[in-house]
């Protein structure tokens, strides 16, 4: 079987982490999301993938390359044009048409059975299968409505509350057959959930869902993002995690450096290259990308530092999201905040509640 994934986005919503990089490469426990997609798709020997890229293409390609890294092999499609869900797919007929299929989002963070996905799509016996979940609200999503039997019947697109006519949630996961191809226009934008699926119910076409129990986010928010790195941490979702573990849920590469004075309380994911001096306190849940360093006598707890951050002597962080490169100066405090790539916090200020464009000096 082949599959795709969707990794085209602009990630507006994950703004100002994503002013530098795709959505899908955000880290999730230390490691981009799309790759954990990849790697649970190798765990169900599915290995021949291809990715569409538009915003920062090289920042997918570069890290991933052919995909013999992970055992896989990953083909790229871009697109100079957004070009919608289903079109995007379109793009890749050659590729996908030659039988079942899969699509993903890149984006998402989920461990679900794609096993038990495709033996409901096979009993099924439709063009195609809508992987859902049910949700407390379910205003924030696209909505699905079925039978008894699992027919597809009806779409919302994010209704109040009160109007929704179900709590199954789109997770943006398909299984189709080639022939759905017949239904999509080329060289077109055009939308699964807007377009396909309504022109399928009005054609009377058979279509499925497929409703798992298993942990699914669609990190589409900072404080989603922030919720699913941390559901990582504390094992609600099945993910590969960095380097070994060194302690009561700290995991460290062995390439950081943790002095034996400092005091770290898990969960905490340490990256390569790390430093942590003495007398400093990481008390979890934290994620530490590569190349961060942590001061002496400094606190970081329940954040998430990304790769080269730099925390200052007796400085504080406490409930926040950091890019790339943030720097705190010495003795400063940043509590429930999101600061982007470069950003950094003059000695002695303290900030609460900042959402941060790249490069900004604070205090």
């Amino acid at each position: 079987m082949r599959a795709m994934i969707m990794a085209a986005g602009l990630g507006t919503r994950l703004m100002p982490l994503t002013g530098a990089i795709p959505k899908p490469m955000v880290p999730i426990a230390g490691y981009p999301a799309i790759g954990h997609i990849l790697r649970h798709l190798r765990r169900h020997d599915i290995v021949e993938v291809v990715i569409n890229l538009h915003h920062l293409p090289e920042t997918i390609r570069g890290f991933f390359g052919d995909g013999s890294s992970l055992g896989m092999s990953i083909h790229y499609s871009f697109e100079e044009e957004l070009m919608g869900t289903a079109g995007g797919v379109k793009n890749n007929q050659s590729f996908l048409g030659g039988g079942t299929f899969l699509i993903m989002s890149g984006d998402s963070l989920t461990d679900i059975d794609l096993d038990a996905v495709l033996a409901a799509h096979r009993e099924s016996g439709g063009v195609s299968t809508v992987v859902t979940k049910r949700v407390d609200d379910p205003s924030e999503y696209g909505v699905v409505v079925t039978d008894g039997a699992r027919r597809v019947l009806g779409f919302q697109e994010k209704p109040a509350r009160e109007d929704a006519r179900s709590d199954l949630c789109n997770c943006g996961i398909y299984v189709f057959e080639p022939e759905i191809f017949d239904s999509i226009p080329a060289d077109t934008f055009y939308d699964f959930g807007r377009q396909v699926f309504p022109d399928l119910l009005e054609g009377g076409v058979p279509f499925h869902a497929y409703t798992t129990d298993r942990y699914w986010n669609d990190v589409g928010s900072l404080v989603e993002y922030r919720e699913g790195n941390f559901d990582a941490l504390a094992g609600h979702v099945r993910v590969d995690m960095p380097g070994s573990r060194v302690g009561e849920g700290v995991w460290a590469d062995e390439t950081s450096v943790i002095s034996p004075d400092a005091r770290v309380v898990g969960p905490v994911v340490i990256g390569t290259g790390c430093v942590i001096e003495g007398g400093t306190e990481v008390v979890g849940p934290v994620v530490l990308g590569d190349g961060v360093k942590l001061s002496a006598g400094c606190r970081v707890t329940r954040s998430v530092l990304w790769e080269e951050c730099v925390v200052g002597p007796e400085s504080v962080v406490e409930d926040c999201l950091l890019a790339r490169g943030v720097c705190l100066d010495r003795g400063a405090g940043v509590l429930r905040s999101v600061l982007g790539e470069g950003c950094r916090v003059r000695p002695g200020a303290a900030i609460a509640d900042v959402t941060a464009e790249p490069g900004t000096a604070l205090g």
